[in-house]
């Protein structure tokens, strides 16, 4: 499968990011030792040779001690690495609960006014790093505190209506990410070809639905808390989002495995976190939102 399953690691971000600096190659016609043939030997040898010519300066022992250091690991060698994501990601989520924390500590009246700009705030730079070229951790620090605004004033509203709804839906978020997680890596679950199908289907039939349920909120055709997602109908659109969004994790595992196997600069590692971050939110809102209404039909 091609990097970029999840749409945030499509198209610029991951482009060309794969592809490792060439090694230094001596010009045809010159010996190894970079010196062209009829060359004066003060004048300037290309890397490799200027390499190879060091080399012959070095005693035994100096040689011995380099050839027995271990090889450079991705980490050395600038390479994106597991460990860089997972760092980036947690960076990301600690920012993400310190804006949700920063609800907590004021009005309601306050909070909802929050939860409104974190999630304009965070849709227009969601947009703007997924379409960036190159990754900026400060772009992506500042859309996951947006989201934590977001986050915490939902959570906040949603609670006051429904207690215990906010830790309900973190256990279920937490839950759901460390079985998809499991799966991936047995080998159980992989975003194939003919998933990622049904997958855009799904997609687009859910958007559509979204937005239509959306307009009939904002015009008053529809009175419920939640549009038309309430009742039976809600809780079956709910499971399938949580699906969907499930999925997502995974097609976010399989461009971070290809990844750090095609040696994707470290800087991407970012990008990675920004998707794992995208689609968390996304979890998140959807299991809280079920619950919700599951307890609004009680």
């Amino acid at each position: 499968m091609a990097l970029g399953g999840n749409p945030i690691f499509n198209g610029k971000n991951f482009r060309g990011a794969t592809q490792a600096p060439p090694v230094p190659q001596a010009q045809y016609g010159q010996n190894p030792y970079g010196q062209a043939p009829g060359r004066a030997p003060g004048q300037v040898m290309d890397a490799r040779g200027a390499w190879m010519a060091q080399q012959q300066n070095m005693t035994h022992d100096q040689l011995q001690q380099m050839y027995n250091q271990p090889a450079a690991g991705p980490a050395e060698t600038g390479r994106m690495t597991f460990d860089d994501v997972i760092i980036k990601t947690a960076a990301c989520l600690g920012v993400l609960m310190a804006g949700a924390a920063v609800t907590l500590f004021v009005s309601m009246p306050l909070a909802s006014l929050l939860m409104i700009v974190g999630a304009l705030g965070g849709f227009v730079l969601a947009l703007v790093n997924t379409f960036k070229k190159q990754p900026s951790p400060a772009l992506i620090l500042a859309y996951a505190g947006l989201e934590g605004l977001f986050l915490g004033g939902l959570t906040r509203v949603l609670d006051t209506m429904y207690p215990g709804v906010g830790l309900q839906a973190v256990i279920g978020t937490l839950s759901v990410f460390a079985v998809t997680l499991l799966l991936f890596k047995s080998g159980k679950v992989r975003a194939t070809p003919k998933a990622m199908k049904f997958f855009l289907i799904a997609m687009v039939g859910y958007a559509l639905f979204s937005v239509v349920n959306l307009v009939m909120m904002m015009t008053g055709l529809t009175t419920e808390p939640f549009g038309l997602r309430s009742g039976i109908i809600g809780v079956v659109i709910g499971i399938l989002a949580i699906g969907l969004a499930a999925f997502s994790l995974v097609m976010d595992f399989t461009s971070i495995d290809e990844g750090v196997r095609n040696g994707a600069p470290e800087r991407f590692s970012w990008t990675a976190a920004f998707g794992l971050t995208v689609t968390l939110v996304w979890l998140y809102v959807e299991i809280i939102r079920l619950l919700a209404i599951l307890r609004g039909d009680e």
